[in-house]
């Protein structure tokens, strides 16, 4: 069956497509029991390396602690990057030269340069000109270098979502005499978020995964950064102390983009559901008050 965006396949279409599903499967399986085979012969998979997990002293002692300054790192990034990022991509889009400009600087700077030397440097500033001790140092660097980069990235994020609206929606607000703020933050920005959405929740994924940067670096004790000490601690369980830390974080992360998809769900049944719903009694009465027809003394 043909349609508009492809034709149908043919027989030989159809054999060629399932002979390379067989191939596919068949060099999938050989790599899965090749990487299964390698981390056996070492020594890897057995169960001394993954028992420690299954106790609390390896949780609480260090998977969960990391998790903590995981999310108190990424939780701040996120509340402090996401109204600035929105500041600065309308401010980008601004009819006075002075606001636009300078946005547009600040968002292209600090938009090009790596987050880890952001990170670096947040620490060097603090160091020479606060009085912020030394443990609490490398959050505020991560956080620092995290909302400035994830800012000026979710400021272009911004910025394209309403240029993407229809300039329809901008002529209509003008019409009906709507200032400039006014057409942004009541028609401009609630049709956007949704378009949004799924970007901004990529970028808040990133956010979570570069809080690893300031434990590889800056000594910061995230989630990543305990897998050192923990497999030093139980034996040389690289591998096992790699693989849960991953297995927390796709958990982390599905959370979020599970939560994103129930928002922009409920964002776009909203807005079908805007609007009154007028009955046919109510119908009848705006037709015989409204135009004087359809009422007993027409």
């Amino acid at each position: 069956m043909s349609s508009v965006l492809y034709d149908a396949q043919g027989p030989r279409a159809k054999r060629r497509n399932v002979l390379f599903t067989v191939l596919f499967l068949a060099a999938l399986a050989a790599v899965l029991w090749w990487v299964y085979k390698s981390l056996d012969d070492k020594g890897q998979l057995e169960w001394a390396k993954w028992e420690p997990f299954t106790k609390s002293e390896a949780w609480t002692t260090y998977l969960l602690p990391g998790l903590k300054n995981t999310l108190i790192a990424a939780a701040l990034a996120m509340v402090i990057a996401l109204p600035l990022g929105a500041v600065f991509g309308i401010a980008r889009m601004s009819d006075h030269a002075w606001v636009r400009i300078p946005a547009g600087v600040i968002v292209e700077f600090f938009r090009a340069i790596p987050v880890l030397i952001l990170m670096i440097f947040g620490v060097a500033l603090y160091s020479q000109y606060t009085d912020i001790s030394s443990d609490d140092r490398p959050l505020y660097a991560v956080v620092t270098g995290l909302v400035l980069y994830n800012a000026s990235v979710l400021a272009e994020i911004v910025r394209a979502g309403i240029l993407a609206l229809p300039k329809g929606q901008t002529e209509a607000a003008q019409a009906i005499g709507l200032r400039k703020i006014q057409t942004m933050t009541s028609i401009l920005l609630p049709q956007a978020v949704t378009a949004m959405l799924p970007a901004i929740v990529s970028q808040l994924v990133v956010i979570v995964k570069d809080t690893a940067l300031g434990g590889a670096v800056l000594t910061f004790a995230e989630l990543l950064g305990s897998v050192s000490p923990m497999s030093s601690y139980y034996g040389a369980n690289t591998i096992a102390s790699f693989t849960v830390v991953a297995l927390i974080y796709i958990a982390i992360n599905f959370a979020i983009t599970t939560f994103a998809g129930w928002l922009e769900a409920r964002l776009r049944r909203g807005k079908k559901s805007t609007g009154a719903v007028l009955k046919a009694d109510d119908a009848a009465v705006g037709g015989t008050f409204g135009t004087g027809a359809g009422g007993a003394n027409a």
